[in-house]
């Protein structure tokens, strides 16, 4: 079985496993030459898992103009190929492992003001927490309006533009798709990351209504005693990890400069796990990853 190279000929077929322990090589490699890496790392099929970044894959795919060129990179983002993933305003930057390392630019376009503006007075008085509203619990009448096709957050391909540096001359390569795909991953971690994208501040939802963001606890100021199931609405009363697992306290992650808010992110994600333990987390192999990804993001 073959499948078409990059190169625009016929290559021979190579399995998933090996695919993802060549992008594992070329990763480690741009790690010993010195560059910080933020690679998308994908557990089992699905590639999003939360509203934000379910959604985001869901509205790409909604699209006739990606329809059909979107799937090429939906394995290559489930391997993972995407060694490396960066989000700022306006701009998403990936390099991607394929039969090299190929450089992904993609430009998306702000909001419109007027947009935005629209999205601020429908949803005016309804947003009283950034918490709900990045964990996507709000009203379902709240998250149509910040999701609805054209109109909301998510942007339409007109208001995309992309470029690899692979020799496939479609006009949406696989390392492209992959790229997509991986930011509807990153948003499952960090969603506050598509209001950065479009240059808007989610704040400004909750300044809309007159009020002040739901107070939160202050990285550092005894957050192992916070009663976080009377913060977030969850339970927390599940079977604690095996003695010899990986912990993290609350406290720890506040100290580093990990909101409250990012942190019950990762929980859902599964970038934290949840213990027996009142503001104890157990770790997984993306916790780390995800605490340097977020701090260096926020030194920049």
């Amino acid at each position: 079985m073959s499948a078409y190279d990059e190169g625009g000929g016929w290559a021979p077929y190579v399995p998933v496993a090996e695919r993802r322990r060549q992008a594992e090589r070329m990763l480690a490699s741009l790690k010993k030459k010195g560059r910080i890496c933020q690679p998308v790392v994908i557990d089992g099929r699905a590639i999003a898992r939360t509203f934000w970044g379910k959604n985001w894959c869901e509205h790409l795919e909604s699209y006739s103009d990606y329809a059909s060129r979107l799937p090429r990179g939906r394995t290559y983002a489930r391997n993972g190929s995407v060694i490396d993933l960066q989000i700022a305003a306006g701009k998403i930057s990936a390099l991607v492992a394929g039969s090299d390392i190929y450089k992904v630019d993609i430009s998306v376009q702000p909001i419109e003001q007027g947009l935005w503006q629209a999205i601020l007075d429908e949803c005016a008085g309804k947003v009283a927490s950034l918490v709900e509203l990045l964990q996507g619990r709000l009203s379902s009448a709240v998250m149509e309006v910040v999701a609805r096709p054209g109109t909301g957050l998510f942007p339409v391909p007109q208001q995309i533009r992309f470029h690899c540096s692979c020799p496939d001359a479609a006009s949406m390569c696989k390392h492209v798709a992959a790229s997509l795909y991986g930011v509807g991953a990153r948003f499952d971690s960090e969603p506050e990351l598509l209001f950065r994208l479009r240059g808007v501040d989610p704040e400004q939802l909750i300044w809309q209504a007159g009020n002040l963001p739901a107070a939160l606890p202050i990285a550092g100021a005894g957050l192992g005693d916070v009663d976080l199931s009377a913060l977030f609405g969850i339970d927390l009363g599940e079977a604690p990890l095996p003695p010899s697992a990986p912990t993290v306290t609350s406290l720890q992650l506040g100290a580093c400069g990990i909101p409250a808010y990012m942190r019950q992110n990762w929980l859902t994600a599964g970038i934290l796990l949840r213990t027996g333990q009142r503001g104890v987390y157990g770790m997984t192999a993306r916790t780390e990853p995800s605490i340097e990804r977020y701090l260096g993001r926020k030194i920049k």
